[in-house]
């Protein structure tokens, strides 16, 4: 029948299907129909690697303006700067009173057992004797200062003991086995073999000050010092820092490893002394405490501790979590693209999903856990590793603070620092290797020609630090006002050594990486103004700009998500 419509028979596709409102053509009439038309899977998984790609470059308000997802990471890191930074700062006061207390009993040591020690060391040592009799005089002043220690120290000290009575003290002494010298006639007999010479004294042997210097003469042979090479006394002692109690700390018990060395190595008629002491903090065996809170404020302490490992332990999980999701994303990704573009997705967008913040945080929070339960050992007195808690809370706090930047980038204003250094760090590390050969060239020639008339240029290490100075123009007129002028050869050498460098450095090298950042600031405003380069991937967002996550009407949202984003801010480059 020409009046009524055609009917068609569909046929029955593998996809999912949508209405759409067409016109039916008949012979003489048109009529009004519908059918459905046909959208492959393709198409939806693509819209589906859309959203999830759009939603993954959000920022937690955006996000919480998508999908109502509450920004869990984002609270807990502050959440986190706080204990953090409150856990360092408990810790640091108390290493404060550590530190201190090490350093007066160190002073307290070189006035009570050097003799004739002024207050201030000489250079790398503490003070220095040129007699053999200052040499018997400082050995037996150091004996005699042990021996009286409880009637003249001021401080709470005390001997070491073992299990059956007083440790004491030991002198030991190295010479050569062999030394015939005659320096008159140019002559020298020595066998370079060392023999080592050891003596105990008891607590019995300290009490008459006669038989001590008999002893020690007769069992070391102290009068052939042409021979000696170094005398070392070593004896142990016990202290308690009570002032850890006024910090509402549980006091420490200390135990001090004091060595005296005299070091005749150079045979040049000085004999260096030097005074080490190693603090080695130990668990008081038995105490009390009365009339104080100690233990409830230590108690307190620890559960804050634990506070702080659970909330890093969390965040440990959920930023583990997301780089797990980043790269499962990331795989999708390179995968369709190369199922639809027949080509692979280059590095830089590849690099895009992961998240370098994250991995930032993942190791501050490692950090901050195992410095935690260093901490907390530390407090109840079952560790001493005050130096490794240290780096690792330090640390620690530094990469949190550090990741507070990548919440300020996500706003144009404030990602600048980011974009600069993420662009001109690649210029600026080769700079850097290229400038570091220089500056290596510099120091072994400084080290070799100037060592022996410069007391900046004595070793690698000092020259190193001594040209980096030069650099950032600190002491200049010192260094070069301290070279001796013993030879006019050296001195003019010195002259063209520090005129050239000095010129080479702070003119041409450090104007030219200065300019390798700005110039990296520059183009960095320029994108910012012209837009940035494309890549696949941008290029591939921008088909999902206007995608609607929201499934209910738009509610109050909390005050940090109150800011929206500026329409200007989505051509920004990734910060990832």
């Amino acid at each position: 029948d020409q009046n009524q419509a055609l009917t068609v028979q569909m046929p029955r596709f593998p996809w999912n299907c949508v209405c759409q409102d067409i016109l039916w053509v008949s012979n003489e009439h048109i009529i009004y129909g519908r059918r459905m038309m046909a959208q492959p899977d393709s198409d939806l998984e693509e819209d589906a690697l859309k959203k999830d790609l759009k939603f993954y470059f959000m920022n937690p308000c955006e996000k919480y303006r998508a999908r109502r997802q509450i920004p869990w990471k984002l609270g807990l890191q502050i959440l986190k700067i706080v204990m953090v930074t409150t856990q360092l700062i408990l810790f640091g006061l108390s290493n404060q009173l550590v530190v201190s207390f090490k350093e007066e009993n160190t002073i307290a040591f070189k006035h009570l057992f050097l003799k004739g020690y002024s207050g201030v060391d000489e250079d790398d040592y503490s003070c220095s004797v040129y007699t053999q009799q200052d040499v018997y005089d400082s050995i037996f002043f150091a004996i005699n200062q042990y021996c009286q220690l409880k009637n003249i120290s001021l401080g709470t000290l005390g001997y070491e003991q073992d299990e059956d009575d007083v440790s004491g003290l030991q002198i030991c002494k190295q010479q050569y086995k062999k030394d015939t010298m005659l320096p008159s006639n140019d002559t020298l007999n020595i066998d370079i073999a060392i023999e080592t010479d050891c003596i105990h004294l008891e607590p019995q042997m300290l009490a008459t000050k006669r038989s001590v210097e008999s002893i020690v003469c007769n069992s070391l042979h102290l009068f052939l010092l042409f021979r000696l090479i170094q005398i070392e006394i070593s004896f142990q002692l016990k202290g308690i820092d009570l002032q850890t109690i006024h910090a509402r700390e549980l006091p420490d018990c200390y135990a001090f490893q004091n060595t005296i060395t005299f070091n005749n190595r150079a045979h040049s008629g000085k004999v260096k002394i030097y005074f080490d002491s190693d603090a080695d903090i130990q668990e008081c065996k038995d105490w009390h405490i009365s009339g104080s809170t100690v233990q409830k404020n230590s108690q307190y302490i620890l559960v804050f501790d634990g506070f702080v490992i659970v909330s890093c332990f969390a965040s440990l999980i959920l930023c583990t979590r997301s780089i797990i999701l980043a790269l499962k994303l990331q795989k999708r990704f390179v995968y369709f693209f190369l199922e639809k573009y027949k080509r692979h997705v280059c590095h830089a967008d590849r690099l895009e999903f992961i998240n370098g913040w994250y991995v930032l945080v993942i190791i501050s929070d490692v950090m901050t856990i195992i410095g935690s339960i260093m901490k907390m050992e530390i407090k109840a007195k079952n560790l001493t590793s005050y130096d490794v808690c240290s780096i690792l809370l330090g640390t620690s706090t530094l990469f949190v603070w550090v990741g507070v930047i990548r919440y300020l980038g996500y706003f144009q204003t404030y990602n600048v620092l980011i974009l600069t250094m993420q662009a001109s760090l690649p210029k600026v590390l080769r700079f850097c290797c290229c400038a570091g050969m220089i500056y290596l060239g510099y120091t072994f020639c400084g080290w070799i020609v100037l060592g022996p008339y410069h007391e900046k240029f004595e070793d690698l290490n000092t020259v190193a630090e001594c040209l980096f100075s030069l650099v950032n123009g600190d002491d200049m007129f010192a260094t070069f006002a301290q070279i001796q002028q013993k030879s006019t050869l050296v001195w003019l050498f010195s002259r063209l050594y520090l005129y050239s460098f000095i010129s080479l450095f702070i003119y041409m090298i450090l104007s030219l990486f200065i300019a390798l950042i700005t110039d990296s600031y520059d183009t960095i405003k320029k994108y910012q103004q012209n837009g940035f380069p494309v890549t696949d991937l941008h290029e591939f967002l921008k088909e999902c700009s206007s995608t609607d996550y929201s499934k209910e009407p738009q509610a109050s949202m909390p005050f940090i998500c109150c800011c929206r984003r500026q329409g200007s801010d989505d051509n920004l480059i990734l910060i990832n």
